[in-house]
């Protein structure tokens, strides 16, 4: 059986990790490198970079901490926000990133996945996701929208429709982040990660709303997640990486441990 995947999440604006609620009333909490090499050190699967404001203000990724975090894990990790071509995606993966999550970028010209997939393999090439629940049930089957430019810009574009195209232009994973969900520390949406992730072929990543090594059972058992996102229960020192995994292994969770 293969193990779940726990990935630390760092939110970066201004070279500051931050986290807030639905993506507003953000706090700092610290250095991004800092962080990721004290969670790389407990044990974390893979980590995740967000440039929140980059695409927003239409600013390339900050190439020189991916450097500074590349040099302090020995881990995968994946940077999105910022990147705007196959240059951009380049830059990253040279930089040593081993996976790069287009979301903005991906809705506006879909065929930079199939250009990623081709130029450095679908492994490489992320869909990043933000759903916002909608009750137009005739123009949204799956009962979620697309939502780009943390839930600025409102798509019109089915979820689920959107994740079975990403797949056929070549992207390697998904990350479903509920707009609902996320800083709220309530429990990962279970309804949309469990359709898509059905309906696909490729590794699902749930991302917000963790709040306890709990949350992460239920969205591998009943969603069928490949991997969970978390970032609030640990950045606040609510949780330790140990910590969740040990209870994942009491709660009969295939994970892989490092102690």
């Amino acid at each position: 059986m293969l193990t779940k995947r726990i990935i630390p999440c760092l939110d970066i604006k201004n070279k500051v990790v931050t986290k807030g609620v639905k993506f507003q009333n953000n706090v700092e909490l610290g250095d991004p490198v800092e962080m990721a090499a004290r969670y790389y050190e407990e044990g974390c699967d893979e980590l995740v970079f967000y440039d929140i404001t980059a695409s927003a203000e239409r600013r390339p990724i900050d190439i020189d901490m991916v450097k500074e975090v590349a040099n302090a894990v020995r881990i995968p990790f994946a940077v999105g926000g910022g990147i705007r071509s196959l240059e951009d995606m380049s830059r990253v993966l040279l930089a040593g990133a081993e996976k790069v999550s287009v979301n903005s970028l991906a809705v506006e010209n879909p065929n930079i996945i199939a250009e990623g997939a081709k130029a450095f393999g679908n492994q490489c090439i992320v869909l990043g996701m933000d759903p916002l629940a909608v009750d137009d049930l005739e123009k949204y089957p799956s009962g979620y929208e697309i939502t780009t430019r943390g839930f600025r810009n409102h798509t019109g574009m089915d979820a689920l429709e959107w994740a079975k195209r990403a797949e056929g232009l070549g992207a390697g994973e998904i990350v479903v982040n509920s707009v609902d969900a996320d800083g709220t520390r309530q429990g990962f949406e279970l309804k949309l990660t469990k359709l898509i992730a059905e309906n696909v072929g490729i590794p699902v990543v749930a991302s917000g709303g963790a709040g306890s090594s709990a949350h992460l059972a239920t969205v591998f058992n009943e969603a069928h997640a490949d991997a969970a996102i978390i970032a609030g229960m640990i950045h606040t020192g609510d949780y330790t990486i140990p910590q969740i995994k040990q209870e994942l292994i009491e709660l009969g969770i295939p994970i892989r441990h490092t102690w």
